[in-house]
């Protein structure tokens, strides 16, 4: 979340910068320089009570050594009374605190300078492309058509078992997918990622920690019986391995990677967005995080992209990356890139990745922090990317490389899948 520093220092800076993200803060940003200044007030109205005690107490040592007893019952009385209202006090404080934290909750990061103003998709900024388009013929098939052909995916049975969005990999299929998950983690650690292996559910405290929480959109599998909820990428786990940490600064970067499968419910999703591997309730990824240091942080965003980009051009398959304009950006990010894939049979770009520096909008949250070299405890940057979604790519692969012999297997999967063609 937002710090109330950067908000008390430039409140209308604040407000403009919001409306680039079609947030209207006025309301919500004035209501929390209210509370601000109420807070304020009572607080110096309890430290005021405080100093008043402490100088009570010594009156009422002196008044008893010098016998002066009556005087010294009045002033426990008015003591009591203080202690009394500094409770009450107290309680109004901590109401206050709640209230502005539950505000500052409902206000998204700010997005930084190179933000495109946009509401929708349509105002997102290509800033490059790359590989080359396959020339299919008029008989080439979607990927969902592919699948069945090849006996590499079963929709029905998914929904036989569990419902729609939860297809089973068979065979091929199957193979494909630990491929290009084993592809993923062995390029993220050679890039100097580490590798962990994270918890598939999280607590509230996490999903709050990274800003899935308040789930506004409705996205989250929620598990009631336990208060856990399934993650929607392993964004979630892994970022808050540095919850309430103080990480001494020179250990900075701290760079991760981690494969897990994701749940979103896609809450509001129809039509051809939907159609075989396109949208699912439940996908793969392999995710790389980075703690940074505010000066660095812009400098590994860019190293992220590029790690990105090496694995599409690895893979052979047509790309473009997209600045996100701030209607299509997420609530907690500051900037974001998407990387697409082109999709031949369908003839329409497929998102597979989104790189975003959330600066210190996470880390506020988290307490997520590093100590400078004097010794002075701030806020990290934190970063993270998808390297690689599976599903689209896979459907990209199945059109892109479909021959009349069958699918060829890109280079870098062979050593992993144990077959170089799909028949």
């Amino acid at each position: 979340m937002l710090t109330l520093q950067t908000i008390k220092a430039n409140p209308e800076f604040v407000i403009s910068r919001l409306a680039v993200k079609g947030f209207d803060g006025k309301k919500v940003i004035n209501d929390i320089l209210d509370i601000d200044a109420k807070r304020r007030r009572l607080q110096q109205k309890c430290d005021s009570d405080a100093s008043e005690l402490k100088k009570l107490a010594a009156t009422i040592g002196s008044l008893m050594k010098e016998g002066k007893k009556e005087e010294a019952e009045e002033a426990k009385t008015k003591v009591a009374q203080i202690k009394e209202d500094t409770k009450k006090l107290q309680e109004e404080l901590d109401r206050s605190e709640n209230e502005m934290r539950d505000l500052l909750l409902t206000v998204p990061n700010l997005p930084n300078a190179d933000v495109p103003e946009g509401r929708c998709a349509e105002d997102n900024v290509v800033v490059k492309t790359g590989g080359k388009m396959p020339e299919l013929g008029a008989e080439a098939l979607p990927h969902w058509d592919l699948a069945k052909k090849y006996n590499l995916i079963d929709f029905e049975l998914g929904v036989k078992v569990t419902g729609a969005g939860f297809p089973f990999y068979i065979g091929k299929g199957a193979r494909l997918q630990r491929a290009l998950i084993q592809f993923f983690l062995d390029s993220a650690s050679a890039a100097g990622y580490t590798e962990v292996e994270p918890p598939f559910v999280v607590n509230a405290a996490s999903g709050y920690g990274t800003g899935q929480l308040p789930d506004k959109e409705g996205q989250m599998y929620h598990v009631t019986v336990d208060d856990l909820y399934l993650i929607p990428t392993a964004e979630v786990p892994v970022t808050n391995m540095y919850r309430d940490v103080i990480i001494p600064g020179d250990e900075l970067p701290r760079k991760n990677c981690a494969y897990s499968p994701c749940w979103r419910r896609e809450a509001g999703s129809y039509g051809k967005d939907v159609r075989g591997l396109n949208r699912l309730h439940q996908f793969d990824k392999v995710e790389i995080v980075r703690i940074e240091k505010p000066e660095n942080s812009y400098a590994a965003l860019e190293e992220m992209k590029s790690h990105v980009e090496n694995l599409l051009n690895s893979l052979g398959l047509p790309w473009r990356i997209l600045r996100l304009c701030g209607g299509d950006m997420s609530f907690t990010s500051a900037i974001t890139y998407d990387f697409e894939v082109w999709s031949a049979a369908q003839q329409r770009w497929l998102e597979v990745s989104s790189v975003s520096n959330f600066e210190t909008y996470q880390a506020n949250r988290l307490k997520c922090r590093y100590r400078d070299e004097d010794k002075k405890i701030k806020l990290c940057h934190t970063l993270n990317g998808s390297a690689l979604a599976l599903p689209r790519i896979v459907a990209s692969l199945l059109e892109d490389f479909q021959t009349p012999e069958g699918i060829v297997v890109p280079e870098c999967l062979r050593k992993y899948t144990g077959f170089d063609m799909i028949n």
